[in-house]
């Protein structure tokens, strides 16, 4: 990963763009990593993965007990059979009460 100091950065910012198409680019001031500079492409492709992290997150506690897992098996069932309903966020939020 390059390195570029904030003065540098600012005064070569054509380079530090065509450099951060390539890998991402750390900024420093006095000395000090203060930013990470990438590609829209780089940032899009860790945005996607944390989605998909987090989804994998989701299903583990979804099957983390048999509990939920059967749960999770009857809902799906019965979304399958067509006997689903709209809840509306206000609803499902009176149900924390």
């Amino acid at each position: 990963m390059e390195t570029f100091a904030a003065r540098e950065a600012k005064n070569a910012f054509g380079r530090l763009l065509d450099t951060a198409q390539r890998e991402p680019v750390t900024i420093e001031k006095k000395g000090r990593p203060v930013v990470v500079v990438m590609s829209k492409h780089a940032y899009d492709v860790i945005q996607q993965q944390l989605r998909e992290l987090r989804s994998l997150k989701e299903t583990e506690h979804l099957l983390s007990t048999e509990a939920n897992r059967e749960r999770l098996m009857q809902s799906l069932e019965k979304a399958r059979q067509g006997a689903v309903s709209e809840q509306t966020l206000d609803t499902l939020l009176s149900y924390e009460d």
